[in-house]
């Protein structure tokens, strides 16, 4: 009872910290090309912005190129979160209007005020079209200045959807068999990331990589207190796991958290509490060493805490893509409790 107190209590905190959209709603509902409508075009994380030249490079551009130029945290270098196109509006046409992700900026004496419409769908499969009208460029930069955050949600979770989506139709078998068989969960990573090793209560899944290694693990614990959602506690016992679990090529060599670059969050996954860590590992008396992020869940049913975790080992790489296609992995968690109210 008291597990389940606090798990709700958490969730409630982290509805009142507009969490933002949650990426496992819409799962289960994979989007494609057909007869009747054509398959988008373009790569994850990359939006076409359609406005006039004079808009673009003007105050409402400014506000917009703003938000997709955020790096996004937690990696080793700075990287945009998307990457950004310009088409002016007398060139959007039947053949750039299949854009994956698009955002319109429409300025014009017809519009009495500043408004945002989101589409999906409407010329591609999978498609997000978002549409800020607006009498001028002035009230079009302060209206999207002031929905930055709800315009970062929604492309990003757009694309963490889709990838999601994608997996549960198309996933590592004997993965997903074995988390189900150790945690009695349900979980979907890429076909690609295939070696896998198996710890207490840990499993370990990489693509193995010659260029970039891509790596899902999950593990859980016993549930002790509502502290384990605090970055400190993360963190120690995040680095006890690892130590335990992904040894290095030596003795003495270790995974480890790099704590001076850690942000946690709390987000809602499935309409459950869950904390959300980014990060920088590194290899302790090694130079190996990247970008994680991971979820941190309650199972109220068997009294623990289950993580899901992505990390990257790609030198000289970018690394914006490879990260965001791991943590799409980790919103397919279904823990047992949501498995047998089918909650996702």
């Amino acid at each position: 009872m008291k597990l389940k107190l606090v798990a709700m209590l958490l969730l409630a905190a982290c509805v009142f910290a507009a969490c933002g959209e949650d990426p496992a709603k819409e799962k289960r509902q994979r989007r494609t090309g057909n007869l009747l409508t054509p398959a988008s075009s373009g790569n994850p994380y990359e939006v076409m912005v359609v406005a006039d030249d004079s808009v673009w490079t003007g105050y409402a551009g400014r506000a917009l190129q703003t938000i997709l130029d955020k790096p996004l945290r937690g990696l080793p270098q700075d990287e945009p979160q998307f990457h950004k196109s310009h088409v002016e509006k007398a060139h959007y046409n039947r053949i750039t209007n299949l854009f994956r992700n698009i955002v319109r900026i429409n300025i014009g004496n017809e519009f009495t005020q500043a408004k945002m419409k989101v589409e999906k769908d409407v010329h591609s499969i999978p498609q997000l079209i978002i549409t800020v009208n607006a009498p001028n460029q002035v009230e079009a930069s302060i209206y999207i200045t002031e929905h930055t955050g709800e315009i970062e949600s929604l492309l990003v979770s757009e694309e963490i959807n889709r990838a999601a989506n994608d997996l549960y139709f198309e996933h590592n078998i004997k993965f997903s068999k074995a988390v189900k068989e150790m945690f009695g969960c349900e979980m979907y990573i890429p076909v690609d990331i295939k070696k896998m090793k198996k710890g207490e209560d840990f499993i370990w899944a990489s693509n193995d990589g010659i260029t970039s290694i891509q790596n899902i693990c999950i593990y859980s614990l016993p549930y002790v207190s509502e502290k384990m959602f605090t970055k400190k506690p993360y963190i120690a016992l995040r680095d006890t796991i690892m130590k335990r679990n992904i040894p290095g090529e030596k003795p003495g060599m270790w995974m480890q958290t790099n704590p001076e670059f850690v942000w946690t969050k709390n987000i809602s996954v499935a309409g459950q509490y869950a904390m959300e860590a980014r990060g920088l590992w590194e290899m302790r008396n090694d130079a190996m060493g990247g970008p994680f992020v991971s979820h941190s869940r309650i199972d109220s049913k068997n009294g623990r805490v289950i993580v899901v975790e992505g990390f990257v080992y790609a030198p000289e790489k970018m690394k914006r893509t490879m990260i965001r296609r791991l943590e799409a992995a980790l919103y397919t968690l279904e823990t047992p409790k949501e498995e047998e109210n089918g909650q996702i």
